[in-house]
């Protein structure tokens, strides 16, 4: 399985021997070298890899929740803290989704593929279904990030890229005629793990549906994943995101790294302060707040049991292992089991290294991601780590078919039916049809099971914009908690925590968040106007410089 990632490389290297320098961020500008190099059946495999090197980041998913409520990038320069504090500008876009790089490997691939003689021509077709999925998905990402792209060909001087945005309309159709010509040649079963099979492209195609609300088909593809057979449900909720777990069933698609040779350093900006990481991820209390009771009730619910006291007792098992939380116990570099204190400045009389305040890279909000981190002795070097964030997996697709069936026709057994599937994977109770009997009702339930389900996994960000929710989960001030940890190790870790519900705004203040409505898609910079003067800039921007 792991060969895939190693073969990256190579594609990539071969990939680079026959183009020019790179398009800097905009179109493609320069000729293609002559097409020598293909002539077989393994040059073909060779460039269709290295479309693969870069298709998506896994540093970019793992950071991405950080443009929500569910998360907080603590240092500016990382380019993920503006886009959810609402700071971004033309002169201060944050972290950038308008890349070509992969589009312009892509379109080489599809203009010389047929040329090349294929032993089983089954199998041709499906590597070209898998580059035009890939490019596809860059189109995919930048349409719904920017709201309408140029759609590039081949060019071969810099004023023949010079091409301006389509709608946002158009480039939606491009990517459907892509995934609907794509879908019959993919074949059911990656031959490599990372590879794009049937199930991935119909997950995509999902996925563009859902966020702009084509219910219908969105929900038609989320039946035909269910359809194939392929996927299910793991039994462990946490294992799905530790290297034990890249094999279940129920990942679709996963973003493919291997230390030594394509390895992703992510994971180590994400450990807390003590473990030798630098918080720059972190999770805030705003997602805390959003899972339910181990009984199914909401925090704000009467008779529910919370107490905002010890806000971690009788909470969903999710939040545990979603969240590393201030009393939880978790593992150490050496092996050893520690509690997790972020409130308490020392500890037995030495100054704690987790404390918010003590050091930049020590948490902000008191909490650390528990996915993709635990345990931390699962990888040899935090920084170098094989770790393989996931973009598609099952859950997702259950729970478009029930969002997507809810707003067709409301409530029905077989919409109960998947967020029980889901709910009780991790032990939750079932859907009460009584309390969410109406679709209004049952839609506010299905938003708070995919925000917890998904937590952490870059969709939160999408899934508030298209639900129309962002200013109410965007504007304010983003807080910690403070208070005290009990560091007896017989206490029940649910209630080490002790909040102080009387600790002053200016203590718990993290950061003002500010939203306005043309936060929906991001500022396009100015370097990018000055190498296509044919760009326009999305509403409610800093017009570009002209020179």
């Amino acid at each position: 399985m792991k060969s895939f990632a190693k073969y990256l490389m190579i594609g990539t290297a071969s990939l680079m021997t026959v183009s020019c320098e790179d398009f800097l961020d905009t179109t493609p500008y320069d000729a293609l070298s002559p097409v020598t190099t293909w002539k077989t059946e393994q040059d073909a495999q060779k460039f269709a890899i290295g479309c693969y090197d870069g298709w998506e980041s896994g540093n970019t998913l793992l950071y991405m929740d950080c443009m929500s409520d569910f998360g907080y990038n603590n240092f500016p320069w990382e380019g993920f803290k503006d886009q959810a504090n609402g700071n971004m500008e033309t002169s201060n876009t944050g972290a950038g989704f308008y890349d070509y790089s992969i589009i312009r490997r892509c379109n080489s691939f599809l203009e010389n593929i047929e040329k090349v003689p294929f032993a089983n021509e089954a199998d041709k077709k499906d590597l070209i279904a898998q580059v035009r999925t890939i490019r596809a998905y860059k189109y995919f990402v930048m349409n719904w990030m920017y709201g309408g792209v140029p759609i590039i060909d081949n060019y071969q001087s810099a004023e023949e890229a010079q091409v301006p945005r389509k709608t946002e309309a158009e480039v939606r159709k491009f990517i459907a005629d892509e995934l609907d010509a794509a879908i019959p040649d993919l074949k059911d079963a990656p031959a490599e793990r990372g590879r794009i099979a049937k199930g991935a492209a119909l997950a995509l195609k999902m996925r563009e549906a859902l966020y702009y609300g084509d219910w219908a088909v969105a929900k038609e593809k989320a039946q035909q994943i269910m359809d194939l057979g392929q996927y299910s449900l793991e039994s462990d909720y946490l294992k799905l995101f530790q290297v034990a777990g890249q094999n279940s069933k129920e990942i679709i698609l996963a973003v493919q790294y291997i230390p030594q040779t394509k390895a992703l350093g992510t994971i180590g900006q994400m450990y807390n302060n003590a473990d030798g990481g630098w918080s720059s991820i972190v999770p805030t209390h705003n997602l805390v707040d959003t899972y339910e009771m181990k009984n199914g009730k909401t925090i704000d619910e009467a008779d529910s049991g919370y107490d905002p006291v010890h806000p971690f007792k009788g909470r969903d098992p999710r939040l545990a292992m979603t969240i590393i939380y201030p009393g939880a116990d978790y593992v150490k570099t050496d092996g050893s089991v520690a509690i997790f204190n972020t409130l308490d400045k020392q500890i037995n009389g030495e100054d704690n290294a987790n404390y918010m305040t003590i050091a930049n890279n020590a948490s902000k909000t008191g909490l650390t991601w528990n996915k993709y981190l635990s345990p931390i002795t699962q990888y040899a070097n935090i920084w170098e780590t094989e770790a393989c964030p996931i973009v598609f997996r099952y859950a997702e697709v259950l729970l478009t078919w029930a969002e997507a069936e809810n707003e067709l026709a409301g409530p029905s057994e077989s919409v109960y039916d998947k967020l029980n599937q889901i709910r009780q994977r991790v032990g939750m109770p079932k859907v009460d049809k009584a309390k969410y009997a109406t679709k209004d009702a049952l839609r506010k339930l299905i938003q708070r099971e995919r925000g917890v389900e998904l937590a952490g996994e870059g969709v939160r960000r999408a899934d508030i914009f298209r639900w129309d929710i962002a200013k109410d989960v965007l504007e304010g001030t983003l807080v910690c908690r403070k208070g005290t940890v009990s560091m007896d190790s017989s206490v029940d870790p649910e209630m080490r925590a002790t909040i102080d519900l009387n600790a002053s705004p200016s203590d718990v203040k993290i950061e003002e968040r500010h939203y306005q409505k043309h936060h929906r898609y991001l500022p396009l910079g100015q370097g990018l106007y000055d190498k296509n003067p044919k760009l326009v800039q999305n509403p409610g921007y800093a017009p570009f410089a002209v020179k």
